[in-house]
């Protein structure tokens, strides 16, 4: 049996983030198995940039075209992957439909708002365990943003939703890509505050610093780190060919609840080096492909010991068919008398 899958997510293309890479191989996963994905995102409407982050566009007056889109597409499945204003719209719509739905955790949003814009942590987690209330089920990453979530009082069903990597696309590649001096440590990713580059770039280590990445933060750090390779922003072939020829990748955020970055360098036979926090803990359980200290130079240090084999037999382990698996049986009906019917039938097969 194939399903009609509404899919709803604020972050979209032109974004490069781990969300995007989510929800993109995600839904590449379903369609292949059969299934008819329905994906709702901000490219379908008027928008406007994100205070702060003006590359990040808000769909904007969105609930009665985004009712259209549903109303015509008539899913059996809804799931709502973002808390922005396309979320909030369709929890609307779910709502006034009773229809059920199910939505996803991937960002630490309270602490994003607060480094942003000093708004408390308590009122920014309080908007999310009202947004998330009325789902059935939210998606999870990790163990740790679980055990967190529930310690923040969500009273939720939290189901796992991993995260994969596509090992024929990120491999060990010739080194020599990048002719400077080593090692070469890298960080790839969003250049915003809520990354935490600084704690990277202050470091006095060997070799060269190079950040791979756009962001609201770019000007600041490049005025005030100008010994760094600043290589802006990347993606496909010339992104993989980068973070291979790194000798180790520095993941120096405090608030990513997974890190697939982490995931395509591993894949790439390069070592990482983080702080022991949700995100690197879950990722990194294995100290023979990363380094976790709370003294980001000695994880570095440390991490460029690792063996390039080791990374990589470890990443082949994260699959993105096992996260699509896991993410259609956590999906729920929509609609009350699709429950009744497969409340007497063997639950549907991933695959058609």
């Amino acid at each position: 049996m194939t399903l009609k899958i509404a899919f709803i997510t604020d972050a979209w293309h032109p974004q490069i983030n781990g969300v995007v890479t989510t929800i993109q191989n995600t839904c590449s996963e379903l369609e292949r198995s059969g299934h008819q994905i329905k994906l709702i995102t901000p490219d379908q409407f008027k928008t406007i940039p994100c205070p702060s982050y003006p590359s990040i566009r808000l769909a904007l007056a969105c609930y009665g075209k985004l009712t259209r889109h549903l109303d015509e597409f008539n899913p059996q499945r809804i799931h709502i992957a973002t808390e922005g204003p396309l979320g909030m719209a369709a929890r609307r719509y779910c709502i006034r439909h009773n229809l059920a739905f199910t939505t996803s955790f991937h960002t630490l949003f309270a602490e994003y708002v607060n480094l942003r814009f000093k708004i408390p942590l308590s009122w920014g987690y309080g908007f999310l365990r009202w947004f998330h209330a009325p789902a059935k089920k939210v998606m999870v990453a990790t163990s740790s943003v679980e055990s967190d979530l529930r310690a923040r009082g969500f009273k939720n069903c939290l189901v796992r939703w991993s995260r994969g990597v596509d090992p024929d696309f990120y491999y060990p590649r010739d080194k020599a890509f990048l002719s400077l001096p080593r090692p070469i440590s890298m960080f790839v990713g969003r250049v915003a505050i809520e990354k935490n580059i600084d704690a990277f770039l202050s470091l006095n280590i060997p070799g060269t610093k190079i950040v791979v990445g756009d962001g609201p933060q770019l000007k600041e750090l490049k005025a005030k780190f100008p010994d760094t390779v600043f290589a802006g922003f990347l993606s496909g072939e010339p992104l993989a060919k980068h973070i291979a020829a790194a000798d180790v990748l520095v993941f120096p955020s405090r608030t990513d609840t997974f890190g697939i970055v982490m995931l395509e360098a591993l894949a790439s036979g390069i070592p990482v080096a983080a702080f022991p926090v949700i995100g690197p803990m879950d990722v990194i359980t294995s100290d023979k492909v990363g380094k976790l200290d709370e003294n980001l130079k000695k994880a570095i240090t440390d991490a460029l010991q690792l063996e390039a084999q080791d990374c990589r037999n470890y990443a082949l382990k994260y699959s993105w068919a096992h996260c699509t698996e896991q993410f259609f049986n956590n999906l729920v009906p929509a609609f009350d008398e699709i429950k009744q019917l497969e409340s007497n039938s063997i639950a549907e097969p991933f695959v058609k």
